[in-house]
């Protein structure tokens, strides 16, 4: 393995500038859908040339501080299942765990391009499939009026939670049912084998929870924050101790977050719950196509492509970054626009009664 050093890049005022934005906007939406948002965070420290693993790493051991502060704050507004929150992210732990190992296996057969190449296809694989369904499900909410009556339970949730195998049913208060414990097992390695590769396990862990589970958006974005803790807090741990944890990056974006995850969460007492969805649902896919431009360049470095030209290499790079940042920047005027809007509408409402 390469000396720890080589691990790490050289911090410049910009990159402290730069980071600490990021983790505000990466905790804004963090706390406003519940997914952690590293999915912006994991390419944006990639953007500025941290190795995909030391990315990953660096990430959770930010989020799981980030995480307890949010489900506390929205613990207060009784949106967190504790219960579910805990059994779940003990079943994410051992995904953690499985994850770390893949990771850690790729980045000492390939190096860092391959570590690169492995979380960027990643991404694009996982933001491409679930972005495309939680916006498509945020426009048939919308459509369906869902933001004049509660929001309905899914058909395949109705299923899981019709199934009785003894000994292993549990109720939980936010899906007001019980479900068995066995259908929580394999969401929760899932959702823990995925924060390990690309620190996102939000993607997998929320929308299980909503279409699989039952929850209602609201309290799996909020429930997702009691699993990004235990997953976030277990990981750190493993990749620490591999010597992939960047302590600085972590430390610089966590005190971005912390402000950004207490307004994202204030922010979901005043949305619909598609307005979740679609902001998720949004920014997904524009990260997308800034993961998708970094791909042949990973392949490149790998041989597995003949060499790209320098000039072309720096225009797919810096397009790649740009996407980012727009990403970033349209992500938050969402966020605080929809928080705007729906103030507004609550003090008009309770201005009129």
């Amino acid at each position: 393995m390469e000396s720890l050093p080589t691990n790490f890049i050289d911090l410049q005022y910009f990159h402290i500038i730069y980071l600490f934005l990021v983790g505000f906007v990466g905790g804004l939406v963090s706390g406003f859908i519940g997914s952690g948002g590293a999915f912006v965070l994991t390419p944006a420290m990639m953007s500025l040339g941290v190795p995909g693993i030391v990315a990953v790493a660096s990430n959770m051991c930010h989020k799981f501080p980030k995480a307890l502060v949010g489900a506390l704050k929205r613990a207060k507004f009784g949106q967190v299942d504790l219960k579910l929150g805990l059994i779940f992210g003990l079943f994410a732990e051992i995904g953690v765990l499985i994850g770390a190992q893949i990771q850690e296996y790729i980045r000492e057969s390939f190096g860092n391009a391959g570590s690169n190449l492995y979380v960027s296809i990643a991404f694009v694989f996982i933001l491409s499939t679930v972005g495309t369904y939680v916006l498509y499900d945020a426009w048939k909410s919308r459509a369906d009026k869902s933001s004049n009556s509660e929001e309905k339970t899914g058909k395949l949730a109705l299923w899981v939670q019709s199934i009785h195998i003894p000994g292993t049913m549990m109720y939980f208060n936010s899906l007001k049912a019980k479900v068995s414990v066995l259908f929580i097992v394999p969401l929760g390695i899932a959702t823990g084998m995925l924060a390990a590769t690309i620190a996102v396990g939000g993607f997998v862990g929320v929308p299980a929870l909503i279409y699989v589970l039952g929850a209602p958006s609201i309290m799996a974005s909020a429930t997702e924050l009691v699993v990004a803790f235990v997953m976030g807090l277990g990981g750190t741990i493993k990749f620490a101790w591999s010597g992939f944890v960047d302590i600085r990056l972590a430390m610089i974006i966590l005190a971005g977050s912390l402000f950004g995850v207490q307004l994202g969460a204030i922010g979901t007492t005043y949305v619909k719950p598609y307005m979740i969805k679609l902001v998720m649902g949004t920014i997904m896919i524009i990260v997308l196509f800034s993961r998708a431009l970094m791909v042949p360049i990973y392949l490149a470095q790998l041989g597995m492509i003949k060499p790209l030209d320098k000039t072309l290499e720096h225009i797919m790079s810096t397009t790649s970054f740009s996407i980012l940042v727009f990403a970033l920047s349209f992500g938050a005027l969402m966020i605080l626009g929809a928080m705007w809007q729906g103030r507004m509408a609550t003090s008009a409402h309770n201005y009129g009664t």
